[in-house]
């Protein structure tokens, strides 16, 4: 289950996902559905499981907020009940080794200052849980990584990437904490850093976290 998109490259993005999670997991049935702006909703997938399968709903979320805590509860009381609910793929280890992959991809070097960009949640768990997304990036990369936000927190990206500078840091780099492109990721171009590096996608770390989310809730 993906957040959802308006753009068709996030949506396409998804769908490159499901599409990694069927190749690796191939005994299994894997679909797709999304919480808002894209179809199939929650409720219309879960309604066409037939009765009596067995059936996980792993969050590609990152972080866990209203959506996962009422949203989905709410959609697999009214259209599946008995559904599994897994847990939210962040903050992770693994999600560490596939931000730095992507920096390193963009072109990011060693010694460049590092914003991890998130979408933003009025949440303190969330918020919380993106500081220490931020802490096991750190880790990964051997040097210190700041966090800055869409919406709803502080501080924003901008603001970030511009507290970075004022540190004294040649050049910036933005980790967007991000499965897929869409309005958010569109932004961080204009946010005052030197490189932008893509969003997760279908990286070979996340595909694993998502069949180890469904696993441990099936057991």
């Amino acid at each position: 289950m993906a957040h959802g998109t308006r753009d068709p490259a996030g949506v396409s993005t998804v769908r490159q996902i499901v599409d990694a999670l069927r190749r690796s997991a191939a005994s299994l049935e894997i679909g797709v559905a999304f919480l808002e702006r894209a179809e199939p909703d929650v409720p219309t997938a879960l309604a066409g499981i037939p009765a009596g399968r067995r059936a996980v709903l792993v969050p590609l979320l990152l972080a866990s907020g209203y959506h996962d805590r009422v949203d989905l509860p709410a959609a697999i009381a009214a259209a599946r009940p008995g559904t599994a609910h897994a847990s939210v793929l962040g903050p992770d280890p693994r999600l560490a080794v596939a931000l730095a992959d992507r920096l390193r991809e963009a072109g990011r070097r060693p010694g460049e200052a590092v914003v991890l960009a998130a979408a933003g949640s009025s949440d303190p768990t969330a918020v919380e849980s993106v500081r220490t997304q931020a802490a096991l990036l750190a880790a990964e990369l051997g040097t210190a990584v700041t966090v800055g936000f869409g919406a709803a927190a502080a501080p924003d990206v901008p603001a970030a990437v511009a507290a970075a500078r004022a540190a004294g840091a040649q050049r910036v780099v933005i980790a967007p904490y991000l499965l897929a492109p869409g309005h958010f990721a569109d932004r961080l171009a204009t946010a005052g850093a030197d490189l932008v590096a893509a969003p997760l996608g279908a990286h070979p770390a996340v595909i694993a976290l998502v069949l180890d989310r469904a696993a441990s809730t099936a057991g």
